[in-house]
């Protein structure tokens, strides 16, 4: 196995829930100020629309301006597109707008300006499709609850001087990528499940009439909401989209779907198949051991204690990965704190002769253990969170080793030392322990 690296590392690309995907510009405590093209850009705005407007933010994906500035017509030379809301408005008017500026003599004018159906831009992505020329500005949007989210594929007329519309839904979760890898991206949407319903799939293709083809997947559950959304191969070639869902129950399942000669389809064909990767929530699908292959979690009992109560009992995580049959294979086992935020993936002699408890009386340290012939065994290593300076120094002083450290909170680890007549080869090397921890997100 490759060696393990920092999931910063990786290239995670998606992590959705809903329609809202990523950073909120909510937490922004001032809007950003404006370069000097956007001050003249937004002097054009106000010449047009007045002086009572408020600009809005997409809340994630690449464009995270209020400004846009593309060449959406093809033209070499570049629009501006920008977001904005009218203030004074009654409940009942739409207050949510774009409005598109071009160049005249090295100036900039309003040339259109159209309402937008939503109250907040959850994404925006600007993108050719399949195999038509023209530029696609796609918008995402929520309603006033934010539960309601929809999108709406634009393209810009220059000859009309108007915003064109020809697709729009509801949604969950929207992208673009080329997921069939033929050079050309398709649309893809999701949409969780409706009263009685799965959730589903779709991808979306734009041939060089301008007429979208529709290529519909069904998922294996009627999922609620989306907890991740990430990019992967599947069986070493092909490229996939892992779909961390969440049932009506409140645990996470995965679904993995991709694009062939026919269309989309679902790497597992029966909800039972997917079933078998159901697990408590926040356990994501993620690549632990960064060779471009998602591994799905699914947590196992901790030997020594099968015959434990449900609530006393300690769970390691198996990593499955789907080969080029589509079938789940085991890559590694580790163990995987969904609340401390960690991952430790466990050494290769490990596998099956390990087991976990945790220390309530050192501070909830989690203890790792040999196991063999039914019966816990020495200590191989302990994992401590210090959520403050004073509890690091003193771990730091009994000889505990900083793993890695994430705002206030320092990881550490302890190895016993090794008395040398220990014939089980389960030592724990310190190189074992670096390698092995990671962050879960």
């Amino acid at each position: 196995m490759k060696a393990l690296r920092s999931l910063a590392a990786l290239p995670l690309l998606l992590t959705a829930s809903g329609c809202t995907f990523g950073t909120n510009i909510d937490n922004l405590m001032s809007p950003p100020k404006l370069s000097v093209e956007q001050e003249q850009i937004y002097s054009a705005l106000t010449d047009a629309a007045g002086s009572s407007i408020s600009l809005k933010y997409p809340r994630s994906g690449k464009y995270l301006s209020a400004f846009i500035v593309e060449d959406i017509d093809s033209d070499g030379g570049n629009e501006a597109i920008v977001f904005y809301e009218k203030t004074g408005l009654t409940m009942e008017e739409n207050t949510l707008r774009m409005n598109v500026l071009d160049q005249d003599g090295g100036k900039w004018r309003s040339v259109c300006d159209d309402p937008i159906k939503g109250a907040e831009i959850e994404k925006v992505i600007i993108s050719k499709l399949g195999t038509n020329g023209r530029v696609n500005i796609i918008i995402g949007c929520s309603l006033i609850n934010r539960s309601e989210k929809n999108v709406t594929v634009y393209n810009y007329s220059p000859e009309e001087r108007v915003m064109l519309s020809d697709f729009s839904s509801a949604c969950s979760f929207i992208d673009v990528t080329d997921l069939d890898s033929d050079g050309t991206n398709e649309f893809l949407l999701l949409t969780s499940s409706a009263t009685g319903s799965n959730a589903v799939a779709e991808a979306y293709q734009l041939d060089e009439e301008g007429k979208y083809h529709q290529y519909p997947c069904e998922l294996s559950g009627s999922f609620t909401e989306f907890d991740s959304l990430r990019y992967g191969k599947i069986g070493g070639d092909r490229q996939g989209l892992y779909i961390d869902a969440v049932s009506g129950t409140g645990s996470v399942q995965t679904d993995v779907i991709y694009m062939s000669a026919s269309g989309l389809k679902k790497v597992f064909e029966t909800p039972e198949e997917s079933l078998s990767t159901i697990r408590p929530s926040g356990c994501l699908s993620l690549d632990v051991d960064g060779d471009g292959i998602l591994e799905i979690p699914v947590q196992t009992i901790s030997p020594g204690y099968e015959e434990a109560p449900e609530s006393e009992q300690m769970k390691l995580t198996k990593w499955q990965y789907i080969d080029k049959d589509n079938r789940l294979e085991e890559k590694c086992c580790s163990y995987y704190s969904v609340g401390e935020g960690y991952i430790f993936v466990f050494p290769e002699r490990w596998k099956d002769r390990v087991t976990v408890k945790r220390d309530v009386i050192n501070g909830g340290e989690v203890v790792f253990c040999a196991y063999e012939n039914g019966k816990v065994g020495r200590e191989l290593l302990r994992i401590y969170c210090a959520e403050d300076t004073p509890s690091r120094e003193d771990r730091l002083l009994s000889g505990y080793m900083l793993l890695r450290t994430r705002g206030e909170t320092s990881y550490l680890a302890y190895i016993p030392a090794d008395t040398g007549n220990n014939s089980d080869g389960l030592s724990a090397a310190a190189g074992d322990v670096a390698v092995g921890f990671m962050f879960s997100e």
